[in-house]
């Protein structure tokens, strides 16, 4: 597992975006020994805490050459003040990220468009 601030830091502050879709945005990220993919999940995604921990179970089970290989996972939650009915109440901010391996030939998408 990976905390936010590990996060943060390798994307610098989320500061270059690659792709995007339906699940999310993806971010270029860098460590000491290469370049990495970190998938910032919506918010939007109703998912349940079971779902995201089998999508990991499954992501970390994957093991093909055309496969691109999940290397962490982030799942942080923050308290965060927002006005709701003229008040102030307190919210749980949830936050979801997986960190891939980065595939240097671009989306699938690309691909599929060309098709």
């Amino acid at each position: 597992m990976l905390s936010f601030t590990v996060i943060k830091s390798i994307t610098k502050n989320f500061s270059k975006e690659i792709g995007r879709g339906g699940f999310g945005v993806v971010y270029l990220g860098a460590l000491r020994n290469g370049m990495v993919a970190v998938k910032m999940l919506s918010t939007l995604l109703d998912m349940e805490d079971k779902q995201f921990v089998d999508e990991i179970n499954c992501l970390i089970r994957a093991k093909h050459k055309n496969i691109v290989r999940l290397l962490g996972y982030c799942a942080d939650t923050q308290g965060e003040m927002m006005k709701f009915n003229g008040r102030y109440v307190l919210v749980d901010r949830r936050q979801r990220f997986l960190c891939f391996e980065y595939a240097h030939n671009g989306s699938l998408d690309s691909y599929l468009e060309g098709a």
